[in-house]
């Protein structure tokens, strides 16, 4: 006498099935056999090739679905007892699933993002910035420039009252400096004068316009040479492109800050923005100041003309602060590449030191 094969045995599992066709929900049995996924109910019988089956990845929390390729699903709220279901079938989570279920993995992703993104805005942001600037036409920077300087006279500047001699006499004593480089080293650039809403101030747009505020002139007292080292160092932005590279790096990190964050948070989404620009503008007047010193020796004047800038500086800090009101030169710039931007001073002005010796 041959001994009767034992039956098999699935394991099923209770779900709602709905149809596609309304919203009607059908209590249901299912189980999986030979490829197949069983749904049997009042009505109901269906055998779906297990491949056709969408089975979305789990989440911590909410019910369970199994979408069907011809249409319907099969769903329960009872997420536990499926996920129970389909460990004893044999369904599999992928390794992504399974790492998104655990906190460390989790903290370690987030960690690891967080490295990437931060390395992205140190070395990636940069070099690309510097391709995309190579690749720009001078026509295109220059109607940058004449927008950016549209834009900075209807917010913060307004026409300049120092007198049209004195003008002449600052842009001719700033090109007898710049004539000591070979011209075809310098970029074209072009100076205009602003009453500003700033203080004193000077600031290099994109295309080569460097604006000089009536401020700054009355701080150094009309100092042609003063005037010429603060120039060179806005020369220096000029010549790197410093204001374009800010425009397309701000772009670019405002951009993945926005396809990281999404519509999260609209100010913790630009601060990725703040901080990057914080460290550009820092590495941009590092890059300056160099360029201004070297102008600055080529026409023989000392880098310490720099220093006393800074002097004048501190000490119209010194009275607004005595005064009770806000550092005038404080305020950010339109571009952040001007004094409000720059290093602290006493490692600058120990840089234009050094170099004045």
């Amino acid at each position: 006498m041959s001994a009767t094969p034992s039956p098999v045995v699935h394991v099923v599992f209770n779900a709602s099935y709905f149809d596609g066709r309304s919203a009607r929900a059908h209590p249901v049995r299912i189980w999986l056999a030979d490829g197949q996924l069983h749904v049997q109910g009042d009505g109901i019988a269906l055998s779906l090739p297990q491949h056709t089956v969408d089975w979305p990845e789990r989440t911590r929390h909410g019910m369970r679905v199994a979408h069907f390729a011809q249409g319907g699903m099969v769903q329960s709220e009872n997420s536990a007892a499926w996920d129970a279901w389909a460990k004893d079938c044999g369904l599999n989570e992928s390794l992504v699933v399974k790492m998104q279920q655990n906190w460390r993995w989790v903290a370690a992703s987030v960690a690891l993002l967080v490295s990437l993104m931060l390395a992205v805005q140190q070395w990636g942001l940069p070099l690309a910035a510097q391709a995309l600037v190579a690749l720009t036409p001078p026509a295109v920077e220059a109607a940058l420039g004449e927008t950016s300087l549209s834009a900075v006279d209807r917010v913060i500047m307004k026409p300049s009252v120092l007198p049209l001699d004195k003008q002449t006499q600052i842009r001719t004593a700033f090109a007898q400096t710049v004539a000591h480089q070979a011209p075809s080293s310098v970029r074209p650039w072009q100076l205009v004068f602003r009453k500003s809403g700033i203080g004193p101030n000077a600031l290099a747009l994109p295309g080569g316009t460097i604006i000089m505020t009536d401020e700054m002139v009355n701080l150094v007292d009309g100092d042609t040479a003063v005037l010429s080292a603060v120039l060179a160092h806005e020369l220096g932005h000029v010549q790197q492109r410093h204001g374009l590279r800010m425009l397309v790096q701000a772009t670019v990190l405002g951009t993945l800050s926005a396809v990281v964050l999404g519509d999260f948070s609209s100010v913790l989404a630009m601060l990725p923005v703040m901080l990057g620009q914080a460290h550009y503008s820092r590495q941009a007047e590092q890059e300056a100041d160099a360029h201004a010193v070297k102008l600055l020796k080529a026409a023989s004047l000392s880098p310490a003309l720099m220093v006393t800038l800074f002097d004048k500086l501190q000490a119209r800090r010194a009275a607004d602060t005595s005064q009770g009101k806000p550092a005038s030169n404080d305020q950010a710039s339109w571009l952040g590449i001007a004094f409000s931007s720059h290093p602290q001073d006493a490692e600058r002005i120990a840089y234009f030191r050094a170099e004045a010796l």
